[in-house]
C-alpha cells in the first residue's frame, strides 16, 4: 500500500539529521514506497471548505548537508489528495500552532492527522499531565507572586517552568533562600499571559529524566536522558546526553492508565517525560522527539512501529 504523506514541519534545511525523530519517519516512510510532501504551518491556507498548502514534493537521505531534494511546489489538497498528514512543527503552543490544529480538524473526515489536531490542541504537554496528578509531583499553576513564595516554603527548592514551553526552555531552578523568586515571577509575568508551572524540585533529575515512547497508547521504547554538567535539566535540546535505560513497575503503572487514554484520543505518538523512576512531568503530544536514541540503545524500530500504525488506521478507514 503506497500512500501520500504530508509532513507539515520546521524547514529541513535547519533540522538536525542525527537526531530529528521527524526525518527518522521521513526516511522509514520512503523506504516503504510513499510518496512524500514537505510544507510549513503558514503554508495552510483555505477556501469553499478545502484545506490545501503549497507543498514541495521531497526526497529524503542521510547525507548531512544534502539530506534533501525538493521539487516544483504544487498545490495539495489535503483532504483529497493525501493519506495521511504528519503534523511535526515543533512549539511554541501558541495561536498559530492552535490556528493549524483548527484548521487540519477540517480534513480529519478525509484525510488521517497524526497526532489528533483536535486532541493536540486540548491535550498540551504540561496542561494535559494534570489530569493525573497521583503521578506527578507536587505541582502549582499560578502567575501569583504569593502562591510561588508559600510553595516554595512548602517544598524548599522549586523549578519554574513557562505552560507552553518546549525543549528545556526557560526552565529555572529556585533555592531554598528564593532571592530571585520575585524577579522570575516578575519576568515570566511579562512575558506571558497563562500562568506558569511550579513543582518541587527532584534531586532525582541528576540520574535522569526518563523519555517514555508510547505508539498507539502501548510503550515502544524509552531513553534516560541526563543533565550536562552544570545543568539540572536534562533535555537533549540544552546539551543532556542518552542512555540505554529499562522502565521499573511504577513507570509500566503510568504508562497502562496513559495508554488507553491516547490511543482513544487519537494521539498515536506521544512522548512521557518520568523523573526518578516515578514522577511523571510531562505528556508530549505536539512533536515528540527520542525514537533514533531509541533504536541507536535497543534497536527498536520505533518509527517503524509508528507507520505500522499509521498504515494499519488508514486502511480500515
Amino acid at each position: 500500500m503506497s500512500l501520500t504523506v504530508a509532513v507539515q514541519m520546521d524547514p529541513l534545511d535547519q533540522i538536525n539529521i542525527a537526531g530529528d525523530s521527524t526525518f527518522a519517519l521521513m526516511l522509514s516512510a520512503q523506504a516503504r514506497g510513499h510518496a512524500l510532501f514537505h510544507y510549513a504551518a503558514e503554508d495552510l491556507n483555505y477556501r469553499d471548505g478545502r484545506v490545501w498548502a503549497q507543498a514541495h514534493p521531497v526526497t529524503v537521505r542521510r547525507i548531512t548537508g544534502d539530506h534533501f531534494t525538493f521539487a516544483d511546489p504544487v498545490r495539495l489538497d489535503l483532504g483529497a489528495q493525501t493519506d495521511v498528514v504528519l503534523m511535526r512543527q515543533d512549539p511554541p503552543f501558541d495561536l498559530g500552532y492552535i490556528t493549524a490544529t483548527h484548521l487540519l480538524e477540517r480534513i480529519a473526515h478525509e484525510t488521517l492527522v497524526v497526532n489528533d489536531p483536535a486532541s493536540v490542541r486540548n491535550a498540551p504537554e504540561k496542561v494535559f499531565v494534570l489530569d493525573y496528578p497521583h503521578f506527578m509531583p507536587p505541582t502549582l499553576v499560578t502567575r501569583s507572586l504569593a502562591e510561588a513564595r508559600a510553595f516554595l516554603h512548602e517544598h524548599g527548592e522549586i523549578v519554574v517552568k513557562p505552560l507552553h514551553g518546549n525543549g528545556g526552555k526557560a526552565i529555572f531552578k529556585v533555592g531554598r533562600e528564593g532571592e530571585n523568586l520575585s524577579a522570575l515571577i516578575e519576568v515570566f509575568n511579562q512575558t506571558w499571559r497563562e500562568p506558569h508551572m511550579l513543582q518541587a524540585f527532584l534531586p532525582a533529575v541528576a540520574r535522569g529524566d526518563k523519555r517514555i515512547v508510547l505508539v498507539d497508547g502501548a510503550v515502544a521504547g524509552a531513553i534516560n536522558r541526563l543533565p550536562g554538567e552544570g545543568e539540572f535539566r536534562s533535555n537533549l535540546a540544552v546539551g543532556g546526553s542518552a542512555a540505554k535505560t529499562e522502565l521499573t513497575g511504577r513507570e509500566r503503572e503510568i504508562c497502562a492508565a496513559l495508554g488507553p487514554e491516547l490511543k482513544n484520543r487519537g494521539l498515536l505518538f506521544v512522548g512521557i517525560d518520568v523523573i526518578g523512576g516515578e514522577w511523571l512531568t510531562e505528556i508530549n503530544v505536539t512533536s515528540p522527539t527520542g525514537i533514533v536514541a531509541i533504536e541507536r540503545f535497543d534497536g527498536t524500530d520505533v518509527a517503524g512501529l509508528i507507520l505500522d500504525a499509521i498504515e494499519t488506521k488508514v486502511a480500515s478507514r
